[in-house]
């Protein structure tokens, strides 16, 4: 057999695997975007959710199950990470008037095999050419480019980077860039709103005073909350006060047997991101994970953290329960929008004014705070839900009345205080990788292991109208 009938032998069963490959169902999970860019949306109400839902932030809400992206897989209780399900237009089918002058003329359609190249780069991959124009692997198109196993952009078939509707390669998420618009004024933010207080209001304050974890000495990348069991679950480092045993594997059992840095004897875990100054070193045990995780410079301790926890507007608070667990603000705020982003960033001395979708530039002599407001109604009879949200909500924001079947609870409000330079890109949080840093991602979780006598000294005192630490050990 001659060479030109060596090479279409070859190439025949070659067609014949990829054909097969383009009716394969789609199954890995499809590449988060980036984050969109934003306008300034209003701060959540101290206490309470965002005002009006944050109209105006620029951020899309896709909650309310996502949507598929015409055969996109999704993750994550429905969110979506696809591109949009706007498809782009179709190949041309029409062939080539000419075929490109460095094309053989043995035969081939004009395919290339230059010497059987077969890796990345090769002419059988990233637009290597199998007759009629069509290419194989990564970007490769079968019959005019539809249909085959795409790489960057492709349609319709199994995908790398950037692809649509169909399985996504193991290709590392995207790492948006942080941006100089996300940092402002603190004097440019939205005012703070909050719903009026009627006679039958509780207006007492519980604090717990459990330290700032100096030295990093409580901290990882887990998140038993939203992802127990699971190690890097967070894929960003979290900040421990209170319970000491708290990690992956962490239960309720580990948790009660467990000591804590609050003064007061609270065993309650209290974690959130860390803040990282860009230009600096990350010298901890972690960095090659971190730095993996596209978060990267070194870890700012708080000089302050404020555990409060307040009462509710319109009524009494009754007891939260032994190993509630409570999350607020969304740590994929960018992809899911923004209404579970409760989280709020200001400045010392300016608390009246603050941003959920941006990074505060504060005066001299003021520091950045975070505020995380948590929802401060509970059910009635669930600890924790399928979501980590259902069994708790949020007070209205413009009358503070808790929803209906729902009863109030002592409302958990952390303050965090951070000394980092008034520049834009100075500082950021740390965040899952495609999420880019975006402030409007900030989150915090909380694990009730207070136990009932000192819940009923809250719970005295925030009715009371008081303002205690409670018994100390």
């Amino acid at each position: 057999m001659g060479r030109k009938k060596k090479a279409f032998a070859v190439l025949i069963p070659a067609l014949a695997l990829a054909a097969t490959a383009c009716q394969e169902t789609p199954g890995a999970v499809a590449q988060p975007g980036g984050p969109q860019p934003v306008k300034t949306a209003s701060p959540a109400a101290y206490p309470g959710q965002p005002a009006d839902g944050n109209a105006g932030s620029g951020i899309p809400n896709l909650q309310g199950g996502g949507q598929q992206n015409n055969g996109g897989v999704q993750q994550n209780g429905g969110q979506n990470y696809g591109q949009p399900t706007a498809q782009p237009p179709a190949q041309p089918t029409a062939e080539p008037t000419a075929e490109p002058t460095a094309q053989p003329t043995d035969g081939t359609g004009g395919g290339q095999q230059n010497d059987g190249q077969m890796g990345d780069g090769g002419q059988m991959n990233d637009g290597g050419q199998m007759g009629d124009g069509g290419q194989m692997n990564d970007g490769g198109q079968m019959n005019d480019g539809q249909n085959g196993d795409q790489g960057n952009g492709g349609q319709n078939g199994d995908q790398g980077n950037g692809g649509q509707n169909g399985d996504q390669g193991n290709q590392p998420p995207p790492n948006p860039e942080l941006r100089a618009d996300q940092f402002v004024d603190i004097r440019k933010a939205p005012r703070v709103r909050q719903p009026r207080r009627t006679r039958q209001a509780s207006t007492g304050v519980f604090a717990s005073e459990c330290g700032v974890n100096e030295g990093q000495a409580h901290s990882n990348p887990d998140n038993v909350l939203a992802a127990p069991g699971v190690v890097n679950g967070a894929h960003h480092i979290h900040d421990y006060v209170g319970n000491l045993d708290t990690n992956a594997f962490s239960t309720d059992e580990t948790f009660a047997a467990a000591g804590t840095t609050c003064t007061n004897g609270d065993k309650s875990a209290y974690f959130w991101p860390v803040i990282r100054l860009r230009d600096g070193q990350d010298t901890s045990d972690r960095a090659e994970q971190s730095t993996a995780d596209g978060n990267v410079g070194s870890i700012v301790t708080p000089s302050s953290v404020k555990l409060q926890f307040l009462g509710n507007p319109r009524s009494k608070v009754t007891a939260a329960p032994q190993f509630i667990r409570i999350a607020t603000g969304d740590a994929k705020a960018v992809t899911n929008g923004l209404k579970n982003a409760h989280a709020s960033w200001t400045c010392s001395g300016f608390e009246n004014r603050a941003f959920t979708d941006k990074y505060p530039l504060c005066p001299s002599g003021s520091k950045v705070e975070r505020v995380l407001n948590f929802p401060g109604c509970w059910d009635g009879q669930n600890t924790d839900s399928a979501n980590h949200r259902d069994h708790v909500a949020f007070a209205d924001a413009r009358t503070g009345a808790c929803p209906q079947g729902f009863k109030a609870i002592p409302q958990l409000r952390m303050t965090l205080a951070y000394d980092v330079p008034a520049k834009p890109l100075a500082f950021a949080l740390d965040s899952f990788p495609e999420s880019g840093h975006d402030p409007v991602t900030d989150h915090g979780d909380f694990i009730n292991v207070m136990g009932e006598q000192l819940m009923q000294q809250a719970v005295t005192a925030i009715n009371k109208g008081a303002r205690t630490t409670g018994r100390r050990r």
